[in-house]
């Protein structure tokens, strides 16, 4: 593992008043143990800039699992991102919120966070602070504001210590509660896979021949927009998927305000693919089989179609039977059983 940077221990000592007795504790603040899984690429998020430290971290995952996050205090941002499921809202295609409300986009994975640029399906963020903003302001999904949530946190005394114990300030602040869930979302990394085992070249990380010629194929017809072992480029493409008529996504043009987006969705990251249907922004298929027959025979035409998917045949990514099935086999590799049972993401309160 090629570290971040080297990890000092004890880095700063916060002193904070407990309940009603008046007497004092010392703690220290410790930076997290991050480190960058060999076969990835280096973050292009600063780190540095919000380093995790373990009362920060802690604090994060609190937030991450507290409905009092949203106006009526029922939806938590764990509601529509569940461990087991990569963080996704497995099952439901839409995004669901406050008085059982749907969002039009599917609940897209939190995982290697810390490794994207830009975030949500039309990128209205490009930092790892300040993604919670769009959510918690979002009228169908939490409805509530930064500003009123700091409040009633600050009613609760164990949040007064433990934000006291996080920052420097001690503050229960729109800031403090931003960067505390990014600091949690920044130590949510994905990387054990068997997939990732067998790049590394670690016990464990054997593939069928079948999982083999998967990724072959994938190599030659999918790596173009799935690259690296983050698989995704991080780009915004319009894939020919017809546009849903009772939703009206216009996709990134939603965010630039440009017709040449219209249509371009952030390209998803097929790890933990296995686990994270229904697929698609909108969510409408529901299986791995029905995106590949999508590629293979359902690509629709429009000015913003990304070219890679128009060819001499036609339009799509032509696709054998055999094919489909050894590229499911392949990114079922993908799938990382430790990421998704790993006790450090658990809500423990």
């Amino acid at each position: 593992m090629r570290k971040i940077s080297i990890v000092a221990f004890a880095a700063l000592l916060l002193v904070s008043c407990s309940d009603d007795e008046g007497d004092y504790k010392t703690t220290a603040n410790v930076r997290m143990n991050f480190s960058v899984p060999a076969n990835f690429p280096i973050p292009p998020q600063d780190i540095e800039q919000n380093f995790p430290t373990q009362e920060g971290f802690e604090l994060g995952k609190k937030l991450f699992y507290d409905g009092r996050l949203s106006a009526d205090n029922t939806i938590s941002c764990s509601f529509c991102h569940e461990q087991s499921s990569a963080f996704t809202h497995h099952g439901h295609i839409f995004s669901h919120g406050i008085n059982n409300q749907e969002g039009i986009r599917n609940a897209p994975p939190i995982q290697n966070m810390i490794f994207q640029s830009e975030y949500f399906y039309d990128g209205a963020s490009n930092n790892i602070e300040m993604l919670s903003i769009a959510p918690i302001h979002n009228p169908v999904e939490m409805d509530e504001t930064l500003q009123n949530i700091a409040e009633k946190l600050k009613q609760d005394n164990d949040y007064v210590q433990r934000f006291s114990r996080a920052f420097d300030d001690g503050e229960i602040s729109s800031g403090n509660i931003l960067k505390s869930l990014g600091q949690f979302m920044t130590m949510m990394v994905s990387a054990n896979s068997r997939y990732d085992k067998y790049v590394r070249n670690e016990l464990g990380g054997t593939l069928t021949n079948q999982e083999l010629e998967g990724e072959d194929v994938f190599q030659q017809k999918c790596a173009s927009c799935h690259v690296t072992d983050l698989f995704t480029d991080s780009s915004f493409r319009n894939n020919g998927l017809p546009p849903n008529a009772n939703l009206n996504d216009l996709g990134r043009e939603v965010v630039t305000g440009f017709d040449t987006d219209r249509y371009k969705f952030k390209v998803p990251s097929l790890r933990n693919i296995e686990l994270t249907a229904p697929y698609m922004h909108d969510g409408r298929f529901g299986s791995l089989e029905s995106v590949l027959n999508f590629y293979d025979t359902g690509v629709m035409h429009s000015e913003t179609l990304d070219p890679v998917l128009e060819n001499e045949e036609g339009l799509g990514i032509p696709l054998s039977q055999e094919e489909k099935e050894a590229i499911i086999t392949f990114l079922k590799t993908l799938t990382d059983e430790e990421f998704v049972t790993n006790p450090l993401f658990y809500n423990q309160t």
